[in-house]
């Protein structure tokens, strides 16, 4: 079972078959989809789920906490199952690939005091960009 599944049954999520088809495409490494490749992901494993369907359950992990919702540069929003574990991302400019990455450090203590403003900080996103070797390589 997948770790986003188990995360969701131990909430005492519903597990209905659409919502069970929804996390196992979210599974994996470095799995970063939209919210349309989810759904044509999802049809090829269950022909009748809906792209609403597969639309508000994306939203009901997201507000469980268990997927982040991941925005770059004005494209379609991503949605990441890596919830639980601290990273950043690095984006590719040309082809928009994401990867997590986990830089050493923190960058909530990164951010000196005198840059805080008075803020108290309750979290931090860094998002690398650059090219991707695939996209390096058809340059």
């Amino acid at each position: 079972m997948s770790d986003l599944l188990e995360r969701l049954r131990g909430r005492g999520w519903r597990m209905t078959a659409q919502r069970r088809v929804v996390a196992e495409v979210l599974d994996g490494d470095h799995v970063h989809l939209t919210a349309d490749e989810v759904h044509a992901r999802a049809v090829e494993r269950l022909p009748e789920i809906s792209r609403a369907t597969v639309y508000n359950t994306l939203g009901e992990m997201v507000t469980l906490g268990e997927v982040m919702e991941v925005a770059t540069d004005g494209r379609a929003r991503r949605y990441d199952p890596n919830a639980h574990r601290p990273h950043q991302h690095l984006v590719c400019a040309r082809c928009g690939a994401i990867r997590d990455v986990h830089p050493a450090g923190n960058p909530l203590s990164d951010l000196p005091d005198s840059e805080r403003f008075g803020f108290t900080i309750s979290g931090v996103e860094v998002t690398y960009r650059g090219i991707c070797p695939n996209c390096a390589a058809s340059a």
